[in-house]
């Protein structure tokens, strides 16, 4: 047994191996006092702020220290879970007692009445009790196998299936005369019943089913949870681990939210935790499964409020960092505006407004400029770039694909090269010679505008003066690497571009420590573009089209979703159909091709004599997803349309409507759809508004999905799903900044739990030690 010595000043030393315990330092002096009956402990020594301001003196009871410890106990300290289940486990990322807590139910079986077989009904989860009366492998008239089972009650029967089963095993389980509890779908084939791969609880011999119900309360006589589960695990297993870590470890949670920013109604968090893994005798059914009782409300909030938090912290420190104050001399800005051929949109100038206060101001400007397809993003980004250049200042503009990056280059080095301002692209295809020459230029200052890919984030792109990084369709990077691009320079200003609309609840998640501004007009005497689906009986009709277009003095894009046919599609191809188109269907007209293959001088060479009117027809993949502007381009042609993503559909159709004539966007599929591929081509025939399409997209994919796979920008939410609770993400951010209108700095003894909760949670995530 340890003991702890008490000094004349009111301070104790505890041996090293309990501070351990408490994952304190060993040697550190504590400072002891009372506060409400308890035994309360406070570093005496400095400590360390992570966002740039002394910190408040950080403080832990012996109780919330012990509870830290007990909630990352390793799962294979668990009582019942041994080497095996533990590895199981942690193929799920469930490493810790408390990784288990906040693995939720998938959904939930009502197991407080066990039904009739007479009574179930298509389309409902059921649980009933019955005995086999026959089982067996059989083979169905496709010649599928299939083993089944016949379970009888005294109201009648039903069948159970198992596809791809192993008979033997199966026989020997699904004896004849066996009773059991069973659960699982009810679907109806024909006149017959049936239920796919039911779960299954075995009675023991001489047992009934009210026995059952009194000898396992964790799995019958209640609602019951339902958990995802690895290969190898089954339910029975799960719940009653589940069951283990509820009750000898819930204790250990402390929700650190205070309750005056918490929704009226939500359970505390401890309290919401046990009701979502033990739910009440009177919950509904409906609700737990859709995630909307107010305990799976009360967990969503909570991890809501603290991303937001992290958010609402780093936004208010990039406004106390120092930044660059910029001169708007207008030198080279009034220039650009003379030559351009157009003017402005009253959406470009007002957001420019905005970027250039921001730009003007001591602090650093963070701003995320949305903006529909052809709204004019690409132009205001330059417009502040070159406010960064008149005041001797380098510019970064980041894009996530080489496509785009030497799109970009093109139009901006049209326009600087009329300047002489020098503009740079750096990407990984960039080698030797060219890349060292590049690489120096913008070391020495000469490169003053510099475009590439991640490239440009590199450790060997050094800047000799940074001023402003600009960051095209951000929600393909992520929160680190916007924070590696801003390290490139002292402090310089980040604009964040994307054509790709975000749905609200998304850039709350994505960008909640951004300034926003959207770009919500069109060019004037821009016509919407007609939309329609066209089936393979239609191929004639849009020949047709074609041929009345180009006789209009009008040009054509045909966008196929891959550069040659493999043996392993039966996709059209670029390659081979702009042959076909050329040779076969039009002859007389002029038919050009692109694809991501052609090395930058073709691509050029390809898209000049495209805008130049040398081709009539376009035929490509995606690489015209954005950037190429052809205002005589009237017809957009997407082959397979199904396969493609609706943002994607929605940046090609972008491509054409730039002028001032009627364009068109022809939607060519098979009809061998998926219900998701159906909903896209309907979505799009329905709608040229981007936002519209985002929201859609949203809900089609998910949000995973929609931001690419992964991707670093998106948290890691436990529990919370921001298309379902996106009410309370808008709470949840409304919380956390009304929070730091009150303690902008989480200053004092009361958010002392906040801040170290928020640190575990999303400290690394967000950066908040490094960035803002």
């Amino acid at each position: 047994m340890s003991t702890v010595k008490l000094t004349e000043n009111n301070s104790i030393d505890i041996p090293p191996e309990i501070l351990k315990k408490l994952g304190l330092a060993p040697g550190d002096t504590l400072a002891a006092e009372a506060v409400n009956g308890e035994l309360v402990f406070r570093p005496v020594r400095p400590v360390v702020p992570p966002f740039g301001k002394p910190a408040p003196a950080a403080g832990k009871s012996l109780k919330e220290a012990i509870s830290r410890k007990n909630l990352e106990t390793g799962i294979k300290y668990i009582k019942g879970i041994g080497p095996k289940l533990a590895a199981l486990l942690e193929k799920r990322e469930i490493r810790t007692v408390e990784d288990l807590l906040y693995l939720l139910p998938l959904r939930y079986e009502d197991r407080r009445q066990l039904q009739s077989v007479s009574s179930l009904q298509p389309g409902q989860n059921a649980v009933f009790s019955g005995t086999v009366s026959s089982a067996d492998a059989t083979t169905t008239k496709s010649g599928r196998k299939v083993f089944e089972a016949v379970v009888r009650d005294e109201s009648g029967t039903i069948t159970c299936k198992w596809f791809h089963a192993n008979a033997l095993w199966m026989k020997r389980t699904w004896k004849v005369g066996r009773v059991g509890v069973f659960s699982g779908e009810v679907n109806q084939f024909g006149y017959q019943r049936e239920v796919h791969h039911p779960d299954v609880e075995w009675l023991p011999e001489g047992k009934d089913v009210t026995s059952l119900l009194a000898a396992d309360p964790a799995n019958f006589g209640r609602i019951v949870p339902v958990y995802p589960l690895s290969e190898g695990i089954h339910q029975k297993t799960m719940r009653r681990v589940m069951r283990e870590v509820v009750d000898g470890f819930l204790s250990n949670i402390d929700g650190v939210v205070p309750v005056r920013l918490c929704p009226a109604g939500f359970p505390p968090l401890r309290e919401a935790l046990w009701q979502v893994h033990s739910p009440p005798p009177e919950a509904d059914l409906a609700d737990l499964n859709l995630g909307a009782t107010p305990a799976h409300q009360a967990l969503a909030f909570d991890e809501f409020f603290f991303w937001e938090l992290g958010l609402a912290l780093k936004k208010r420190g990039v406004l106390k960092e120092e930044g660059i104050a910029f001169q708007v001399s207008h030198r080279y800005t009034k220039e650009l505006v003379r030559l351009l051929p157009f003017e402005l949109t009253a959406a470009q100038r007002r957001v420019l407004a905005e970027i250039k206060a921001d730009m003007m101001a001591p602090y650093p400007m963070h701003r995320l400029v949305q903006g529909d397809v052809g709204s004019g993003k690409t132009l205001v980004a330059l417009m502040a770039a070159l406010i960064a250049v008149e005041n001797d200042y380098q510019v970064a503009i980041m894009a996530p694909t080489e496509i785009l990056a030497e799109q970009h280059w093109h139009t901006i080095h049209r326009w600087c090269s009329q300047m002489g301002i020098e503009v740079t692209l750096i990407t990984a295809g960039l080698k030797g010679k060219a890349k060292k020459e590049a690489l120096e230029r913008v070391a020495d200052g000469s490169a003053r505008v510099v475009i590439g890919t991640h490239a440009v984030i590199q450790e060997k792109v050094e800047f000799a003066r940074l001023g402003l990084g600009v960051i095209d369709e951000q929600h393909r990077f992520g929160v680190l690497q916007r924070g590696i691009l801003k390290k490139k320079g002292t402090n310089p200003d980040i604009l964040v571009m994307t054509a790709t609309p975000i749905p609200r609840t998304l850039a709350m998640t994505l960008f909640g420590d951004l300034d926003l501004s959207v770009i919500d007009e069109m060019p004037p005497g821009r016509i919407p573009v007609e939309t329609r689906i066209f089936f393979e009986s239609r191929r004639a009709q849009l020949y047709d089209m074609i041929r009345r277009e180009v006789g209009f003095g009008h040009q054509v894009y045909v966008i196929y979703p891959l550069v040659e046919e493999t043996e392993k599609s039966d996709l059209k191809a670029a390659s081979q159909m702009a042959e076909h188109l050329q040779t076969e269907i039009f002859p007389c007209l002029r038919v050009g091709l692109l694809h991501g293959r052609l090395n930058p001088v073709e691509k050029e060479a390809v898209m000049s004599s495209f805008t130049n009117r040398e081709f009539d027809i376009l035929v490509s993949t995606t690489v015209i997803e954005v950037g190429i502007d052809v205002p005589n381009a009237t017809l957009m042609v997407i082959e397979h349309a199904e396969r493609f993503g609706l943002s994607q559909l929605h940046q090609l159709r972008g491509r054409v409507g730039r002028g001032k004539d009627k364009s068109y966007c022809i939607l060519m599929t098979n009809g061998k759809m998926s219900e998701d591929g159906e909903k896209r081509l309907r979505v799009m025939e329905s709608t040229c508004d981007g936002f519209r399409i985002a929201e859609a997209d949203l809900e089609i994919r998910g949000p995973g999905d929609f931001l690419g796979t992964r991707q670093a920008g998106m948290p890691d939410f436990r529990v919370a799903n921001i298309l379902r609770d996106g009410t309370l993400l808008e709470k949840a951010r409304q919380a956390a900044f009304d929070l730091l209108e009150q303690g902008p700095e989480l200053a004092g003894p009361a958010y002392v739990p906040m801040h170290d909760e928020l640190l575990r949670r999303w400290g690394k995530r967000l950066e908040l030690a490094t960035i803002g």
